[in-house]
């Protein structure tokens, strides 16, 4: 018997909405990134881009557990000496673009290099409810319905 391997003329990418509202951030970010990688499908093989495309609408109502949210720290360098930022979790949501919270959670969960730079590709992130790719015909999944610890207040 010989082990399967995926071509890309395999490959068959779906189009999947998903509503982060109320919805535990880590436990959606692991979800998104295993359907970003395709390890969801039969025929996933580590070393193509097998998985489907994924939209995250309202990312500004994820929770953060605990007291996560007034704890967890975002850290960027701007590149001079000395030049290391923070903010807080709760600054980020609140703030300009909440999605960079569940982007970054979703990009740490993805393999670093090449393959992992154009899996995180497939996926998009917006703040409220609209999103533009309507045309895609998305199907919805239900991360929050999947386990009762999924969704919180």
């Amino acid at each position: 018997m010989k082990t399967f391997s995926a071509k890309p003329s395999d490959i068959e990418k779906k189009w999947l909405v998903i509503d982060a509202d109320g919805v535990v951030l880590g436990r959606l970010a692991s979800r998104v990134a295993n359907i970003l990688r395709g390890k969801h499908k039969a025929i996933y093989t580590p070393h193509m881009d097998c998985g489907d495309n994924v939209i995250v609408v309202n990312a500004e109502k994820v929770v953060l557990t605990g007291r996560k949210r007034f704890q967890k720290r975002y850290y960027r360098h701007t590149g001079y000496p000395g030049g290391i930022k923070e903010s807080l979790a709760d600054d980020v949501l609140t703030g300009r673009f909440p999605e960079r919270v569940i982007y970054k959670a979703i990009e740490r969960m993805v393999p670093r290099g090449p393959l992992g730079r154009t899996q995180m590709k497939n996926l998009r992130v917006y703040a409220g409810p609209e999103h533009p790719h309507v045309a895609q015909q998305p199907e919805a999944l239900d991360v929050a319905a999947m386990n009762p610890k999924n969704k919180r207040g």
